[in-house]
């Protein structure tokens, strides 16, 4: 096969030279690093990373190639794609297509032949910046004007690009609403958003219906919650409060996200509302950073942001420690947060908020994914203290 010349080039003017391995063309966003060892598909696949260029850190990527079992959405997200070695071929039964082939299905430009440790040092030592990458005989200065003209991620409410269009169920064999009553789900089937029958829930008999606001929701989330008992009704992130409240639901999940949640006024009125009704909450990543804001507390930008499937956290109220997957760029403010609030769970890496719980209302929120795809499963007990949280049928 014949490789073509690509290059990524940063807003600071420094470049580097490589190898195209997806589609042709110009792609332009914040770059940043993943220091997972696998589950690139799903970090491709991952709505949090809209607007951004990933790196991997791992140096070979695309080995196990590709298969439709392991999407985390309906398409990629990322604005673009680094690697240092691409593999050409995918030692795998189950893959259905190879990296580089899955990268030019879905029009993702991709970079690799780089020196990913200098860069990822880079972005590591000075923080992330906007970059640009393209294929062919595009100039230096030409991939440097773009990527200063790409907008920063501060400020971008990118959660209406990537939420859903209408509400849907995950459950019941026609995607209708479901028959609910004193916020139980009478329906013993669901479905995979596209119409991909699941595995039946585990737990027997009629199960509590969960109201989630897709902010750029993994699949895997809707996958565990099912898993533990949840049936489920899947609302825009832009939705009202009062469609939710409408449904009658025993709990309300707010997801992952990409973008600044500062952005998401709708969202914040919308969350703070679901508080003062008294519905048990859970919140993870910007669902967590939203509701942070919900309930008084501020967000900033972290200089490189946590992103990988090996982060230390600390559950300060058992001392347990967990591995956790992470993908965030902002995280919320220490001491913003008011006295009804209690942080629970603690980054070992730089000290920065990982959970929070509300003193009196059932509202509870961690930054990390513990859902996992890709990443260790310490954190799914999670769901289960969800599923406590919820009100039992009257």
């Amino acid at each position: 096969m014949t490789r073509r010349r690509a290059r990524l080039a940063l807003e600071d003017g420094s470049s580097f030279e490589g190898w195209a391995c997806g589609a042709e063309g110009v792609a332009a966003g914040e770059v940043v690093f993943n220091t997972s060892m696998t589950g690139y598909q799903e970090v491709l696949t991952d709505p949090s990373y809209a607007g951004q260029i990933v790196t991997m850190t791992c140096p070979e990527i695309g080995n196990y190639g590709t298969t439709a079992l392991d999407a985390e959405s309906r398409r990629p997200f990322v604005a673009g794609f680094i690697v240092r070695e691409c593999s050409e071929v995918a030692s795998n039964w189950r893959s259905s297509a190879t990296l580089p082939d899955f990268l030019r299905a879905h029009d993702i430009v991709a970079l690799s032949g780089i020196d990913t440790r200098a860069l990822t040092r880079r972005l590591r030592s000075g923080g992330v910046l906007r970059g640009a990458i393209g294929t062919g005989d595009v100039s230096v200065d030409t991939l440097v004007d773009r990527a200063r003209q790409s907008p920063p991620m501060e400020g971008q409410d990118l959660v209406r690009a990537v939420t859903c269009a209408q509400p849907f169920a995950f459950g019941g064999s026609t995607g209708a609403p479901l028959a609910v009553e004193n916020g139980i789900a009478t329906d013993r089937e669901f479905l995979l958003p596209g119409g991909v029958a699941g595995p039946r829930a585990e737990a027997p008999g009629h199960r509590p219906l969960v109201a989630a606001y897709d902010f750029g929701m993994k699949w895997n989330i809707l996958r565990r919650l099912a898993a533990h008992g949840c049936a489920l009704r899947v609302f825009p992130g832009t939705a009202p409060a009062s469609d939710v409240l409408a449904l009658r639901p025993a709990g309300v999940f707010l997801s992952n996200g990409p973008g600044d949640p500062a952005a998401l006024s709708y969202a914040v009125a919308s969350v703070r509302t679901l508080v003062e009704s008294g519905l048990p909450l859970f919140g993870i990543c910007l669902g967590h950073q939203v509701l942070a804001l919900a309930l008084g507390g501020r967000t900033f930008k972290l200089k490189f942001g946590h992103r990988g499937g090996n982060h230390p956290v600390k559950d300060l109220e058992t001392g347990r420690v967990e591995i956790t997957s992470q993908n965030h760029g902002f995280a919320v403010e220490a001491g913003s947060l008011p006295p009804g609030v209690v942080v629970t769970h603690e980054s070992l890496y730089d000290g920065t908020i990982e959970g929070l719980r509300h003193r009196e209302a059932p509202v509870f929120s961690v930054q990390y994914h513990p859902e996992a795809s890709p990443g260790p499963h310490d954190a799914d007990y999670l769901f289960r203290r969800f599923l406590g949280a919820m009100r039992p049928p009257a």
